[in-house]
């Protein structure tokens, strides 16, 4: 490690600032502001006659990006978390010996702690000007080129640290992911909701549709299982008396990874006691609008080429209405099994003739209508297949009370009544133990202790999930989750698998 001549180079600067009695790994160092505060802090000086303010003396700190040395004095520029700026130093205020040093092991890369002054070049940048510099943090690895800087994708996503040194942006998009987490745990808290912590180990895989990662507990001699949903915890809060109840936290599903998905991602779920799914779609809706105000988005965004349109509220469609009206199929096509096989044959699409009318009918939504679906759409009324966690619909019990919202084509929340009929519930589970038993390695497993939750009896009940990785690739138009997950999944390097072997 550490072999390269450019790596040897910077070890041998490390060690002569030890000789000279400067540690290159300081600590105790203090800043006064960040660097974005100190611009707006002592931006007047642009408007002095002298253009500088020499009664000042503030402390800064930042990552060296650009050197440039001339003779006896230096400019380079220093980039912290949100900004940038230019300082300059020269040999008379350093004085000759440390300006020397300083002048020899100060690199691209470092990261120092400067003090000084405001002031505008001739050139009318605004700097600072050096009284003190310390170095507080020596690199060994040098950065990427500057003009090419970071561009194969690969090593961005799995070495974050460096894409976010040399991309400010990236930085800037996590912040505002972080801003829309912040936002919406505030949004649920004013409305009187209150957050809550369940398992992230189960040992049984439910809550959701998915193929679960599975561990071992040694202590308990028992197989566990990564959640891949909070959800029977949640309702088991809600069975025992909170009527208001959310998290946000991580689940882990162990499928394919693709532009929209990662086998970690993050959601935020929530259950609201005496109000039903179509309460949920105001409240979503309610809330979509906050974060765009709040982040100062307006109500058109532009997305991966789209241009979704917030301004006209969310359309709401039932399901088999979204077939006919985004899928250009017919009425008579989508109540009919065998006619819904042969039109997914016909244009090439995989139909699983064992499923039954409502699996076939969710092969017709994924391939002819979800792309579509572009300015948010809440499509309501699923088939009650495919919804083993929902309650039936009184109207018509072949479809489920719930929902799905979409924006940009992509599935963003998913939400619906409750299903707290523990008798229903349980038939429910057989029937995807049926399908588990047929080669469903998504199915649910059967949950007999969250069967005998809902006999002790859970109020009538909404429910939701969204998919905040997503709900953030929107609203910073990003178009694979990768750039929103800090450190995504990605497949070992064959360095690595050597190294395992």
């Amino acid at each position: 490690m550490f072999d390269s001549v450019l790596e040897q180079q910077k070890i041998q600067k490390a060690n002569e600032l030890r000789k000279n009695g400067l540690n290159p790994y300081a600590h105790f160092l203090k800043k006064d502001m960040s660097i974005q505060e100190f611009r707006d802090k002592f931006a007047y000086v642009k408007e002095q006659d002298e253009q500088k303010d020499e009664s000042v003396s503030v402390f800064i700190s930042g990552r060296v990006k650009l050197l440039r040395i001339a003779g006896k004095s230096v400019f380079a520029n220093i980039e912290d978390e949100l900004s940038n700026i230019q300082i300059y130093f020269n040999k008379d205020i350093l004085g000759d010996e440390y300006y020397s040093i300083i002048k020899k092991n100060l690199e691209v890369g470092d990261i120092i702690l400067v003090s000084g002054y405001p002031f505008t070049t001739k050139t009318g940048e605004f700097s600072l000007h050096v009284r003190t510099l310390t170095i507080a943090t020596k690199a060994i690895t040098p950065l990427p080129e500057k003009y090419h800087g970071l561009t194969d994708i690969e090593q961005r996503y799995r070495k974050r640290y460096l894409d976010m040194i040399m991309n400010a942006d990236v930085r800037k998009d996590f912040i505002t992911r972080s801003k829309i987490t912040k936002i919406l745990r505030n949004f649920f808290e004013n409305k009187g909701f209150l957050e809550f912590e369940t398992p992230m180990m189960h040992p049984i895989a439910g809550g959701a549709n998915a193929k679960p990662f599975k561990t071992f507990h040694n202590a308990l001699g028992v197989e566990r299982f990564l959640r891949i949903a909070p959800e029977l915890y949640l309702k088991r809060l809600v069975v025992g008396g909170f009527e208001a109840i959310f998290e946000i936290n991580r689940c882990f599903r162990n499928e394919g990874m693709d532009l929209t998905h990662n086998p970690e991602f993050t959601t935020i779920e929530f259950y609201w006691a005496f109000h039903t799914y179509r309460d949920l779609m105001d409240l979503t809706e309610e809330l979509i609008y906050t974060l765009l105000d709040e982040l100062n988005l307006g109500r058109v965004l532009e997305f991966d080429g789209m241009s979704i349109d917030f301004s006209k509220g969310f359309e709401r469609i039932s399901y088999k209405d979204a077939l006919i009206k985004y899928g250009k199929l017919d009425k008579e096509l989508i109540e009919d099994k065998n006619k819904i096989i042969s039109k997914l044959k016909e244009d090439g699409f995989a139909a699983d003739e064992n499923k039954d009318l409502g699996y076939l009918q969710a092969e017709l939504f994924d391939n002819y209508v979800e792309a579509k679906l572009i300015n948010p759409t809440f499509v309501i009324d699923f088939p009650i297949s495919i919804s083993p966690l929902s309650r039936r619909s009184d109207e018509d019990n072949t479809i489920a009370e719930r929902f799905e919202l979409f924006i940009a084509g992509k599935e963003v929340a998913n939400g619906f009544n409750e299903l707290n009929d523990p008798l229903d519930q349980y038939e429910r589970f057989l029937k995807q133990i049926e399908a588990k038993n047929a080669g469903d390695e998504e199915a649910c497993d059967m949950d007999e202790d969250f069967v005998q939750a809902l006999a002790y009896a859970m109020p009538p009940t909404a429910g939701e999930g969204i998919g905040i990785d997503r709900l953030v690739m929107i609203l910073t138009n990003k178009k694979s989750i990768r750039d929103v997950i800090l450190f995504p999944a990605m497949r070992p390097l064959k360095t690595d698998l050597k190294e395992n072997k």
